[in-house]
Protein backbone atom coordinates (compact mmCIF):
# COMPACT_ATOMS: atom_id res chain seq x y z
CA UNK A 1 0.00 0.00 0.00
CA UNK A 2 1.68 3.83 -1.20
CA UNK A 3 1.50 5.26 2.54
CA UNK A 4 2.58 8.50 1.10
CA UNK A 5 -0.94 9.63 0.51
CA UNK A 6 -3.64 8.55 1.79
CA UNK A 7 -6.20 10.33 0.82
CA UNK A 8 -9.82 8.97 0.69
CA UNK A 9 -8.53 5.82 2.98
CA UNK A 10 -9.87 4.85 5.85
CA UNK A 11 -7.38 3.85 8.88
CA UNK A 12 -8.92 2.32 11.84
CA UNK A 13 -6.41 2.04 15.51
CA UNK A 14 -7.55 0.08 18.39
CA UNK A 15 -6.02 1.67 21.56
CA UNK A 16 -5.69 4.49 20.44
CA UNK A 17 -5.91 6.84 23.57
CA UNK A 18 -2.45 6.75 23.99
CA UNK A 19 1.01 5.53 23.05
CA UNK A 20 1.93 3.80 20.05
CA UNK A 21 -1.79 3.72 18.96
CA UNK A 22 -2.41 7.73 19.06
CA UNK A 23 0.86 8.66 17.22
CA UNK A 24 0.23 6.17 14.64
CA UNK A 25 -3.38 7.32 14.32
CA UNK A 26 -1.98 11.22 13.71
CA UNK A 27 0.62 9.60 11.28
CA UNK A 28 -2.31 8.06 9.23
CA UNK A 29 -4.10 11.30 9.78
CA UNK A 30 -0.65 13.16 8.72
CA UNK A 31 -1.10 11.52 5.27
CA UNK A 32 -4.73 12.33 4.84
CA UNK A 33 -6.28 9.11 5.78
CA UNK A 34 -10.16 9.55 7.81
CA UNK A 35 -9.49 7.89 11.09
CA UNK A 36 -11.76 5.23 13.17
CA UNK A 37 -10.18 5.19 16.60
CA UNK A 38 -11.24 3.26 19.77
CA UNK A 39 -10.14 2.60 23.38
CA UNK A 40 -11.66 2.32 27.01
CA UNK A 41 -9.58 5.54 27.75
CA UNK A 42 -12.52 8.08 26.75
CA UNK A 43 -10.67 11.09 28.38
CA UNK A 44 -7.54 10.01 25.99
CA UNK A 45 -9.46 9.11 22.88
CA UNK A 46 -11.28 12.82 22.81
CA UNK A 47 -7.71 14.29 23.12
CA UNK A 48 -6.66 12.46 20.09
CA UNK A 49 -9.76 13.17 18.05
CA UNK A 50 -8.98 16.84 19.00
CA UNK A 51 -5.50 16.55 17.65
CA UNK A 52 -6.75 14.67 14.82
CA UNK A 53 -8.94 17.34 13.62
CA UNK A 54 -6.50 19.73 13.49
CA UNK A 55 -4.55 17.97 10.94
CA UNK A 56 -8.72 18.61 9.08
CA UNK A 57 -9.57 14.70 8.82
CA UNK A 58 -12.66 13.00 9.89
CA UNK A 59 -11.98 10.99 12.50
CA UNK A 60 -14.81 8.40 13.81
CA UNK A 61 -14.55 7.31 17.98
CA UNK A 62 -16.31 4.67 20.01
CA UNK A 63 -15.77 3.76 23.42
CA UNK A 64 -15.07 -0.50 22.99
CA UNK A 65 -13.52 -3.21 25.01
CA UNK A 66 -11.12 -5.23 22.65
CA UNK A 67 -11.60 -8.32 24.60
CA UNK A 68 -15.48 -7.86 24.17
CA UNK A 69 -16.47 -9.49 21.69
CA UNK A 70 -20.04 -8.09 21.25
CA UNK A 71 -18.67 -4.74 21.88
CA UNK A 72 -16.32 -5.27 18.74
CA UNK A 73 -19.35 -6.43 16.41
CA UNK A 74 -21.43 -3.62 17.36
CA UNK A 75 -18.45 -1.44 16.70
CA UNK A 76 -17.37 -2.71 13.39
CA UNK A 77 -21.01 -2.96 12.46
CA UNK A 78 -21.12 1.05 13.28
CA UNK A 79 -18.16 1.51 10.88
CA UNK A 80 -19.45 -0.60 8.10
CA UNK A 81 -22.80 1.75 8.45
CA UNK A 82 -20.25 4.51 7.16
CA UNK A 83 -17.62 2.93 4.90
CA UNK A 84 -18.10 -0.54 3.64
CA UNK A 85 -14.87 -1.44 4.71
CA UNK A 86 -11.58 0.16 6.44
CA UNK A 87 -8.77 0.16 3.92
CA UNK A 88 -6.10 0.06 7.18
CA UNK A 89 -6.50 -2.09 10.16
CA UNK A 90 -4.30 -1.79 13.16
CA UNK A 91 -5.06 -3.86 15.90
CA UNK A 92 -3.20 -1.82 18.95
CA UNK A 93 -4.88 -2.64 22.13
CA UNK A 94 -2.86 -4.14 24.65
CA UNK A 95 -1.83 -4.74 28.28
CA UNK A 96 1.24 -6.30 29.75
CA UNK A 97 2.16 -8.36 33.18
CA UNK A 98 5.30 -8.63 34.17
CA UNK A 99 5.25 -12.06 36.75
CA UNK A 100 6.67 -15.99 36.00
CA UNK A 101 4.30 -18.25 35.42
CA UNK A 102 3.70 -19.64 38.99
CA UNK A 103 3.39 -16.56 39.90
CA UNK A 104 0.30 -15.44 37.24
CA UNK A 105 -3.21 -16.33 38.59
CA UNK A 106 -5.88 -17.70 36.26
CA UNK A 107 -7.75 -14.39 36.55
CA UNK A 108 -4.79 -12.74 35.43
CA UNK A 109 -4.39 -14.86 32.14
CA UNK A 110 -8.39 -14.39 31.41
CA UNK A 111 -7.24 -10.50 31.53
CA UNK A 112 -4.07 -10.69 29.30
CA UNK A 113 -5.28 -13.18 26.57
CA UNK A 114 -8.82 -11.46 26.61
CA UNK A 115 -6.80 -7.92 25.37
CA UNK A 116 -3.61 -9.34 23.72
CA UNK A 117 -4.79 -11.98 22.28
CA UNK A 118 -8.54 -11.93 22.10
CA UNK A 119 -8.91 -8.29 21.26
CA UNK A 120 -6.14 -8.97 18.07
CA UNK A 121 -8.27 -11.70 17.45
CA UNK A 122 -12.16 -9.85 17.64
CA UNK A 123 -10.46 -6.53 15.45
CA UNK A 124 -9.61 -9.43 12.36
CA UNK A 125 -12.99 -11.12 12.56
CA UNK A 126 -15.12 -8.09 12.58
CA UNK A 127 -12.78 -6.36 9.82
CA UNK A 128 -11.31 -8.26 7.49
CA UNK A 129 -14.28 -10.29 5.97
CA UNK A 130 -15.24 -6.60 4.67
CA UNK A 131 -12.24 -6.07 3.24
CA UNK A 132 -11.88 -9.13 1.73
CA UNK A 133 -15.37 -8.76 0.43
CA UNK A 134 -14.71 -4.89 -0.92
CA UNK A 135 -11.84 -6.84 -3.22
CA UNK A 136 -9.70 -3.78 -3.01
CA UNK A 137 -6.66 -4.80 -1.10
CA UNK A 138 -5.54 -2.77 2.28
CA UNK A 139 -3.58 -3.72 4.71
CA UNK A 140 -4.10 -5.23 8.45
CA UNK A 141 -1.28 -4.37 11.12
CA UNK A 142 -1.35 -6.32 14.01
CA UNK A 143 1.24 -5.11 16.85
CA UNK A 144 3.22 -8.01 18.70
CA UNK A 145 6.94 -7.18 20.65
CA UNK A 146 10.18 -8.40 20.46
CA UNK A 147 8.57 -10.07 23.31
CA UNK A 148 6.71 -12.07 20.55
CA UNK A 149 10.17 -14.02 19.08
CA UNK A 150 12.08 -13.45 22.28
CA UNK A 151 11.64 -14.88 25.86
CA UNK A 152 11.97 -14.09 29.66
CA UNK A 153 10.85 -15.95 32.19
CA UNK A 154 9.02 -12.57 33.91
CA UNK A 155 7.05 -12.32 30.93
CA UNK A 156 5.19 -15.34 30.86
CA UNK A 157 2.06 -14.62 29.77
CA UNK A 158 3.03 -11.12 27.86
CA UNK A 159 5.43 -14.05 25.94
CA UNK A 160 2.74 -15.85 25.65
CA UNK A 161 0.40 -13.13 24.02
CA UNK A 162 2.54 -11.74 22.18
CA UNK A 163 3.73 -14.91 20.66
CA UNK A 164 0.15 -15.64 19.70
CA UNK A 165 -0.26 -12.61 17.14
CA UNK A 166 3.25 -12.83 15.61
CA UNK A 167 1.65 -16.20 14.76
CA UNK A 168 -1.57 -15.54 13.55
CA UNK A 169 0.27 -12.57 11.69
CA UNK A 170 1.93 -14.88 9.60
CA UNK A 171 -1.42 -17.37 9.18
CA UNK A 172 -2.94 -14.11 7.61
CA UNK A 173 -0.22 -13.18 5.35
CA UNK A 174 -0.40 -16.33 3.65
CA UNK A 175 -4.17 -16.62 3.91
CA UNK A 176 -5.13 -12.50 2.56
CA UNK A 177 -2.19 -12.57 0.35
CA UNK A 178 -4.30 -13.41 -3.07
CA UNK A 179 -6.80 -11.26 -1.69
CA UNK A 180 -4.20 -8.28 -2.10
CA UNK A 181 -4.17 -7.48 1.52
CA UNK A 182 -0.63 -6.67 3.05
CA UNK A 183 -0.27 -7.66 6.83
CA UNK A 184 2.61 -6.95 9.10
CA UNK A 185 3.34 -7.59 12.83
CA UNK A 186 4.27 -4.61 14.93
CA UNK A 187 7.53 -5.77 17.36
CA UNK A 188 8.12 -2.20 18.94
CA UNK A 189 10.88 -3.32 21.44
CA UNK A 190 11.63 -0.64 24.19
CA UNK A 191 9.56 1.77 23.47
CA UNK A 192 8.50 4.70 26.48
CA UNK A 193 4.91 4.68 26.46
CA UNK A 194 2.65 4.56 29.29
CA UNK A 195 2.24 0.83 29.50
CA UNK A 196 5.19 0.95 31.86
CA UNK A 197 3.24 2.35 34.21
CA UNK A 198 0.33 0.76 33.66
CA UNK A 199 1.71 -2.98 33.53
CA UNK A 200 0.74 -5.72 36.29
CA UNK A 201 3.64 -6.65 38.36
CA UNK A 202 2.64 -9.62 40.25
CA UNK A 203 4.95 -12.49 42.33
CA UNK A 204 8.40 -10.61 42.76
CA UNK A 205 8.09 -8.21 40.99
CA UNK A 206 5.29 -6.72 42.69
CA UNK A 207 7.82 -4.14 44.37
CA UNK A 208 7.72 0.06 43.98
CA UNK A 209 11.43 -0.32 43.46
CA UNK A 210 10.77 -2.74 39.89
CA UNK A 211 8.26 -0.09 38.83
CA UNK A 212 10.04 2.75 39.54
CA UNK A 213 13.12 0.72 37.97
CA UNK A 214 11.22 0.06 34.66
CA UNK A 215 9.75 3.46 34.17
CA UNK A 216 12.61 4.93 34.49
CA UNK A 217 15.00 2.51 32.30
CA UNK A 218 12.12 3.07 29.25
CA UNK A 219 12.26 6.79 29.59
CA UNK A 220 16.15 7.06 29.83
CA UNK A 221 15.65 4.70 26.37
CA UNK A 222 14.14 7.51 24.72
CA UNK A 223 12.48 5.83 21.67
CA UNK A 224 9.41 7.37 21.91
CA UNK A 225 6.40 5.83 19.90
CA UNK A 226 6.29 9.25 17.55
CA UNK A 227 9.42 7.16 16.03
CA UNK A 228 7.64 3.64 16.08
CA UNK A 229 4.81 5.35 14.36
CA UNK A 230 7.16 6.64 11.61
CA UNK A 231 8.64 3.14 11.05
CA UNK A 232 5.39 1.70 10.87
CA UNK A 233 4.30 3.53 8.13
CA UNK A 234 7.93 2.05 6.46
CA UNK A 235 7.58 -0.69 7.32
CA UNK A 236 3.59 -1.23 5.50
CA UNK A 237 4.83 1.00 2.67
CA UNK A 238 7.98 -2.13 2.32
CA UNK A 239 4.81 -4.77 2.97
CA UNK A 240 6.85 -6.01 5.66
CA UNK A 241 5.13 -9.31 7.39
CA UNK A 242 7.89 -9.20 10.34
CA UNK A 243 8.80 -5.69 11.66
CA UNK A 244 10.88 -5.12 14.79
CA UNK A 245 11.40 -1.53 15.31
CA UNK A 246 14.36 -0.24 17.61
CA UNK A 247 17.55 -1.23 16.95
CA UNK A 248 17.27 -3.80 20.51
CA UNK A 249 14.19 -5.32 18.86
CA UNK A 250 16.29 -6.03 15.30
CA UNK A 251 19.25 -7.13 17.63
CA UNK A 252 17.03 -9.43 19.33
CA UNK A 253 15.42 -10.70 15.90
CA UNK A 254 18.73 -11.62 14.46
CA UNK A 255 19.80 -13.34 17.77
CA UNK A 256 16.71 -15.37 17.68
CA UNK A 257 17.65 -16.32 14.07
CA UNK A 258 21.00 -16.71 13.93
CA UNK A 259 22.06 -17.68 17.68
CA UNK A 260 19.03 -18.74 19.65
CA UNK A 261 21.83 -20.71 22.11
CA UNK A 262 23.30 -17.19 22.78
CA UNK A 263 19.88 -15.45 23.17
CA UNK A 264 18.79 -18.46 25.37
CA UNK A 265 21.99 -18.05 27.69
CA UNK A 266 21.28 -14.42 27.86
CA UNK A 267 17.19 -14.62 28.76
CA UNK A 268 18.56 -16.98 31.71
CA UNK A 269 20.57 -14.78 33.15
CA UNK A 270 18.48 -12.01 32.58
CA UNK A 271 15.52 -13.50 34.36
CA UNK A 272 17.78 -15.16 37.48
CA UNK A 273 19.27 -11.55 37.98
CA UNK A 274 15.72 -9.87 38.08
CA UNK A 275 14.26 -12.29 40.25
CA UNK A 276 17.33 -12.23 42.74
CA UNK A 277 16.83 -8.37 43.15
Amino acid sequence: MDMKNLNGKTALVTGAASGIGRETALAFARRGADIVICDIDEAGMKATADAIRTLGCEVYTHRVDVANAGEMEAFADAVHARVPAVDILMNNAGVAIAGTFLATSLEDWDWILGINTRGVVHGCHFFIPAMVKRGTGGHVINVSSAAGYTVSSVLAAYNTTKFSVLGLTEALWEELHPHGIGVTAVCPGLIDTPITRSAKLVGQMDKPEMREEMVEGYRKRGYGPDRVATNILKAVQCNRLVAPISPEAWGLYYLKRFAPGLLRWFGLKMGQSRLNN
